[in-house]
């Protein structure tokens, strides 16, 4: 029991409850206090935290002692309080131990001492969370579940009776299971893996649970003591289960994950243990990091990113102490029945893992380091890497330096790493977990936890390189076809995959030091290339794609691929089909490995529509509009006829619409059109028709009306009343005055119903909506998101005349929230400009759209100004001060 401190003494029997939770409250106070200074260190958090258990002590022993329970009861710390480690707003977790039998009166005159006792935790402020049993439940309880087993391994007595605690400890030892309580621990940590998706780098980690976090350390700590391997680090060096520079890494790296979470629950005033970007800021400032722009660069380095990256090095460092430790455990506890089956004379197999023949052999042989994965890629059967191994790989981690990443052999096992027909994923992976990756290949290192303060990227830079280049993989992979039917297709054509796979873990790698990422990428391909002896020819491949990674997304989403001057444009900057194919599968890959919100299959199609018809370009057959629309007619046609469509009904319709209109739509879609709207050309009521996408996903609805100023305007709103998000949006008038606009469009997470029923809904509610009169409705105030809130985005506003001077470019850029395609519609309306085209582009929790208008305010200066101001006004509604808008020609990407 711990022994009563100055603090402890002052407390008198007679002190109301009032007077013992202020000075509890004060108490904790002054500790959460040094706690938000920078001067709280990782050597002094051990103390905090003691201090906070050792106060919660004083008051449950005073409150024990006032609530007067019988001398044969116990209190005793479980959990993490039983392990003398209290954050600021942990739960207290206690067991009231009782002994077994007892008379009924006794056990009346104990529950109604207990209540006494828990009603007075609460009411002097503690959080308490509490447990009830005898010696025989808290045996009986844990054999059947692990959690209490758990949670009784770490307890520790505060005052009661000490016979019957020594009863308990003694019971519960006994029948403790070492190895089934191994196996279960397993589970539950594969579990919790899985539900972080096995990554420590997630943009807002928990530093609790997360891999990597304080609860891999734990678990350790329970295997261990349950195992009586130690009881502490130190012990487990003592045994042999860890060398004193493990323990002195593990130490250092605890006391700061120890650091983070106490920090953490200081600034949130609550317990939280989620690194969440509201509080990022706030808790890197607590540690006293200030956001700087670093000399000669642009870009500045926020606080939270050096407070992350911090964390995300220290989470590392413990995956990888942890699975050592782990891997130890498991082979004492099943010692292997297998031989050592010999790969060479510097490695065996033992039992699926390889084990290094020796525990110098790195420091020895520095060239066996990069061997390793070489033969984890061609040796069958091998599936990970063993205790001794991944001890040997961290211990040597200082000869990686720069002689090594000069040494010719070394480099040429990097590349026939890189050529392999198998497992480049999984060793690229392993690389980087063992902290080669980034000492082989430096600039590599330097974006390991680089966070991506965007609104789309949800991976530290190198998670989404290394997500990129598993993307990539999977093209060349026959079990993944059907994910990517084309790009497996051209794939298939491809005779040099680890150009792309070079390429992808090149196109971010200039990331975070300011300056367009981009270029500075491709100087340090063209380095790799030269250093690594890769011909001219495949160095200028590389040296493009990493140059021109964004290019293609970008001409797709945002430009008007109907006309023939941007296909022309883009095939002059490709220049051959050979870099078209390769940057298209890296683009593919690129946005698919941002985040699960930003592909959709409208984009796949928008990628693909610019592939092939930059292929036909680059292969001599010049964009001819005349040529292109009369095939698109013909193509229609025969799908009309195939349809069973009168012979010639589709002329009244297609006698009122002109060039532009068969150049923004593809044959299917125009059949579609035609078979639907020749009985209504005129007609003069809304008809709106809707089918499932042909891109796959999502609801293609098409619109056609008498036009009017508000009519586009009038649709956005009815998507966002009705949970719509739209994809793009083809608006076209034609010359009898009817708007043919055509829409793209994704239900929400929230609207329920399956595609047939949403295709009723909108077919019979957008129609009245169309026939409604009066003032457009004012657009829907909504909460934007805590990213949007955390990660300001500065909205941008580029309105500017198109090349022929007749139409206007309307570029916005801001971050997304339900309604802003409405709010900007109804802006346009109400200055009666007309809508040519609308290019709508959703990137995660960011948009990129580009309008084609006309009107004749754009034609006054001070008009346009208006609009511009208003449009700003609009976007930047809802975010952050710091976000401030921009109005211009220039857009952020």
């Amino acid at each position: 029991m711990s022994t009563p401190s100055t603090s402890a003494a002052a407390l008198s029997p007679d002190d109301d409850l009032a007077v013992l939770r202020d000075r509890y409250k004060a108490g904790k106070a002054a500790v959460i206090a040094t706690l938000l200074k920078p001067s709280a260190s990782t050597r002094g958090i051990h103390t905090l935290l003691h201090k906070l258990s050792l106060q919660t002590d004083h008051l449950l022993t005073h409150l024990w002692l006032r609530a007067a329970l019988p001398s044969e009861a116990a209190l005793v710390a479980v959990g993490g309080y039983g392990r003398a480690q209290l954050f600021p707003h942990s739960d207290v977790d206690v067991l009231v131990l009782l002994p077994d039998g007892g008379s009924p009166e006794f056990s009346e005159s104990v529950r109604a001492a207990i209540e006494t006792f828990i009603g007075s935790c609460w009411d002097a402020g503690l959080e308490i969370g509490s447990a009830v049993r005898t010696v025989s439940d808290c045996v009986r309880e844990s054999a059947a579940d692990v959690t209490v087993q758990t949670s009784l391994l770490e307890s520790r007595l505060l005052c009661g009776n000490a016979t019957a605690f020594a009863e308990f400890q003694e019971r519960y030892d006994a029948q403790m299971d070492p190895r089934a309580f191994l196996i279960a621990k397993t589970f539950e940590m594969r579990q919790r893996h899985n539900k972080y998706e096995n990554t420590p780098y997630a943009l807002e980690p928990n530093c609790k649970e997360s891999p990597g976090g304080l609860r891999d350390l734990q678990f350790i700590n329970w295997a261990a003591r349950a195992a009586g391997f130690g009881r502490d680090w130190k012990e487990m060096a003592e045994t042999g289960l860890a060398t004193p520079f493990e323990v002195q890494q593990i130490e250092r790296n605890e006391a700061l994950l120890f650091l983070v979470r106490a920090k953490l629950h200081a600034v949130a005033g609550r317990r939280e243990d989620r690194l969440v970007f509201d509080l990022q800021t706030a808790v890197a400032e607590a540690f006293g990091y200030r956001s700087t722009t670093p000399e000669g660069k642009r870009l500045a380095m926020r606080a939270s990113e050096t407070l992350m990256r911090r964390y995300y090095w220290a989470a590392k460092a413990v995956q990888q102490l942890t699975q050592i430790l782990y891997l130890n455990i498991q082979e004492r506890f099943y010692p292997s029945s297998h031989e050592l089956r010999p790969i060479n004379e510097r490695f065996f197999e033992k039992a699926g893992l390889i084990e290094v023949a020796s525990d110098d052999l790195y420091k020895k042989n520095p060239h066996a380091i990069l061997e390793t994965f070489l033969l984890y890629e061609t040796t069958v059967g091998l599936k990970d890497l063993s205790a001794k191994t991944l001890r040997a790989l961290y211990d040597s981690r200082s000869t990686m330096d720069s002689e090594f990443r000069h040494d010719p052999v070394n480099r040429a096992t990097f590349m026939q790493i890189l050529k392999q027909p198998a497992g480049i994923t999984h060793a690229m992976r392993l690389m980087n977990q063992t902290s080669v990756l980034g000492r082989y290949l430096w600039p590599f290192r330097r974006i390991v936890g680089q966070m991506q303060h965007d609104l789309f990227h949800v991976y530290t830079v190198d998670q989404h390189i290394l997500m990129v280049l598993r993307n990539v993989r999977r093209f060349f992979m026959a079990e993944h076809t059907h994910e990517y039917p084309f790009c497996s297709q051209l794939a298939g054509g491809w005779d040099k995959p680890w150009i792309l796979y070079v390429a992808a873990l090149f196109h971010d790698i200039g990331k975070g030091r300011g300056g367009d990422h981009s270029q500075l990428g491709a100087i340090e391909v063209r380095r790799f290339c030269k250093l690594h002896g890769i011909d001219r020819q495949d160095t200028a491949l590389l040296t493009f794609l990493v140059r021109e990674h964004l290019t293609m997304s970008q001409v797709a989403q945002k430009q008007d691929l109907a006309d023939p001057d941007v296909i022309r444009a883009f095939a002059d900057r490709v220049g051959s089909e050979r870099y078209l194919t390769a940057l298209y599968l890296l683009t593919v890959a690129d946005i698919r490995g941002t985040s699960p919100k930003v592909w959709n299959g409208w984009k796949g199609k928008l990628l693909e529509d610019l592939y092939r018809a930059t292929l036909r370009v680059l292969g001599g057959s010049a964009p001819h509009a005349a040529a292109d629309i009369e095939a698109r007619k013909r193509e229609a046609l025969i799908q009309l006829a195939l349809n069973s469509q009168p012979f010639e009904s589709h002329k009244k319709l297609w006698d009122t619409l002109d060039v532009s209109y068969f150049m923004r739509h593809e044959a299917a879609d125009i059949a579609w059109h035609t078979r639907h709207l020749s009985r209504h050309v005129g007609a003069g009521t809304p008809v709106v028709r809707v089918r499932q996408s042909l891109a796959g996903e999502g609801l293609q609805v098409l619109v056609y009306s008498p036009d009017q100023p508000e009519l586009f305007a009038r649709i956005c709103g009815y998507f966002e009343r009705a949970g719509f998000s739209i994809l793009d949006a083809r608006v076209h008038t034609a010359l009898n005055g009817y708007a043919l606009d055509t829409f793209q469009v994704v239900p929400s997470e929230t609207l329920s119903g399956h595609y047939r029923e949403l295709i009723t809904l909108i077919e019979n509610d957008l129609g009245r909506a169309l026939s409604a009169t009066g003032p457009l409705p004012e657009p829907t105030r909504r909460r934007v998101s805590r990213r949007v809130k955390s990660f300001p985005f500065a909205p941008r506003v580029s309105l500017k005349p198109d090349e022929k001077a007749q139409r206007w470019i309307l570029t916005i850029s801001a971050s997304d929230r339900a309604g802003l395609l409405y709010t900007v519609a109804r802006i346009l309306a109400q200055h009666q400009l007309s809508l040519q085209l609308a290019k709508v582009s959703t990137l995660g929790e960011r948009v990129e759209d580009t309008f084609l208008v006309q009107g004749n305010e754009l034609q006054h200066g001070a008009r346009q100004i208006q609009i511009e101001t208003e449009l700003l006004r609009a976007l930047a509604e809802g975010q952050s001060s710091s976000a401030a808008p921009i109005s211009g020609n220039s857009i952020s990407v």
